[in-house]
């Protein structure tokens, strides 16, 4: 397991004063990056083996929102691979040490000169040591798109949503589909499943499913093809 300490920032708030989702992913996100470098298998290890984890699928559950100079432990471990698949787990805990956000996320090894999933090196396996997994409700990795969605205006996609790997990076989908949430909408869970890699002037598409409690946004190509499909489900009153 690997854990770091933060206090919530002026910057990480949404318009409600409570750290964003898009603030939530991205702690998480460096919370790994951090554990891998930590091991010896970050970035530059990745990169001398032409290797890259790419996201696939997220789940965040929040029971309760920090808010402005909150402090905060953010912590990750693995638990559990499967050939090419590495399964991860996230929380986030407040002063008094309660976890009041968990998250599970899937991510897919791949090889960068073969264009294929690769399996994970003998250093990455000794590395990366399986903890039990995080007690939560565990939701398919499927978002299943029901009914007519309605189409959004397009737009194109722009050097400030590439990562290093000079794909869109995977917290930037989840800013997009924010977009289009309703005013009061707040969020208990999130899903995002990663289907294909948008790049640098790529169009996107989106294209907007509305429920009751939860609305759906498929971010997809010209051809309708989603690039990644993010779901909101609004917090339990």
């Amino acid at each position: 397991m690997y854990t770091f300490q933060s206090k919530v920032r002026y910057s990480e708030l949404d318009p409600e004063r409570k750290l964003s989702i898009a603030s939530i992913v991205d702690y998480f996100q460096d919370c790994s990056t951090f554990h891998s470098e930590k091991l010896g298998v970050g970035i530059d290890y990745l990169e001398e083996h032409s290797l890259v984890w790419v996201m696939s699928y997220w789940q965040i559950v929040i029971d309760r929102y920090p808010k402005l100079c909150d402090n905060i432990t953010i912590g990750t471990y693995p638990y559990e691979f499967r050939g090419f698949m590495g399964f991860r787990n996230f929380f986030m805990e407040d002063d008094n040490g309660e976890r009041i956000i968990r998250a599970n996320s899937i991510w897919s090894l791949m090889d960068l000169k073969a264009g294929r999933p690769a399996r994970p090196t003998e250093e990455m396996v000794k590395a990366y040591v399986p903890e039990p997994k995080l007690p939560m409700d565990y939701e398919p990795r499927k978002i299943s798109l029901e009914g007519e969605g309605r189409k959004m205006p397009s737009f194109t996609v722009g050097k400030q949503h590439l990562d290093s790997n000079y794909h869109v990076n995977n917290g930037q989908y989840i800013y997009m589909a924010q977009d289009y949430l309703p005013e009061g909408f707040a969020i208990g869970q999130m899903r995002a499943e990663y289907r294909k890699s948008a790049l640098l002037h790529d169009c996107i598409v989106p294209e907007v499913f509305e429920q009751e409690d939860t609305l759906k946004v498929s971010l997809c190509d010209g051809t309708g093809q989603p690039y990644a499909v993010v779901e909101f489900r609004k917090q339990k009153q």
